[in-house]
């Protein structure tokens, strides 16, 4: 297999994808980003090619998202008319985003890239977020004033970024939810989550009829994400708006700069 770490024999390549699934659902449940931003550069290191990077991770995404999205419906978190209409515009972006992902040149490499400018983008803006004074949010039982305009143009970026580079869409919903529509942060975490869910499906089945898809990744990554996700969703409802951002953003910066770098000097 091509990737950084070829010669990882492949039981260890099998542990290290489920301690890394294991983080991705922590991280996927904290933050309802789905855990590509974490996995898809994770098992690039083990081994994965640049466009099973982009494919091989989306299959754990919705049971990740399932088991959080539980945890945050419990606490009247998840905007459930929200998630249908994201679910519904996104579903199609979804789809003709994946069929896409095999037109952009570079084999793969310079999806990669995009993925860690796009990660980059959602620290600093997490990072950014914490110097702001704390919005006094809703009670989780009101319904957010809801912009159809806006919620269309939030489904179909989160849709494309879901089939185009395997992220879910969590790196738009979440800052998309929290500014434009004005959720309190655990919330706005919390629909995304769900949101992610739904829009992983179709990216999911398109991926497996173009080929794009490495079981050994997928597989270990879809069992560990589980258990994972409960935990992180746990540790986002006791956490405050500011911790949440700071813990974040600091790895997401960390992971956007070492991926992005591997990916350029791939290029060369």
């Amino acid at each position: 297999m091509a990737g950084y770490l070829p010669g990882v024999a492949d039981t260890w390549r099998v542990l290290l994808t489920l301690a890394l699934g294991y983080v991705t659902g922590i991280l996927s449940g904290m933050f309802g980003v789905g855990g590509g931003a974490i996995s898809t550069p994770g098992i690039r290191i083990l081994g994965a090619t640049a466009i099973e990077g982009v494919g091989s991770t989306l299959p754990a995404i919705f049971p990740s998202a399932l088991s959080g999205t539980l945890r945050y419906h419990r606490e009247g978190m998840v905007v459930w008319p929200l998630v249908a209409g994201v679910g519904t515009a996104g579903s199609a972006a979804a789809v003709g985003a994946s069929l896409l992902s095999h037109r952009v040149p570079g084999n793969g490499h310079l999806l990669m890239v995009a993925t860690a400018a796009l990660v980059g983008l959602t620290a600093w803006r997490m990072a950014a977020g914490t110097s702001r004074p704390v919005r006094v949010g809703r009670p989780p039982a009101e319904r957010p004033e809801v912009h159809p305009g806006r919620v269309v143009v939030t489904a179909l970026g989160a849709g494309g970024l879901s089939g185009l580079l395997g992220l879910g869409g969590g790196v738009i919903l979440v800052p998309a939810f929290s500014e434009w529509l004005r959720l309190p942060i655990k919330q706005a975490v919390g629909t995304s989550l769900a949101c992610v869910g739904l829009l992983a499906v179709p990216s999911t089945l398109t991926h497996i009829w173009l080929g794009d898809i490495n079981w050994v990744y997928a597989l270990p990554l879809c069992v560990a994400v589980v258990p994972g996700a409960r935990v992180g969703a746990r540790l986002a409802l006791a956490a405050t708006e500011r911790g949440l951002r700071l813990s974040v953003a600091g790895l997401l910066g960390i992971v956007a700069v070492v991926f992005a770098a591997g990916e350029l000097l791939a290029l060369t």
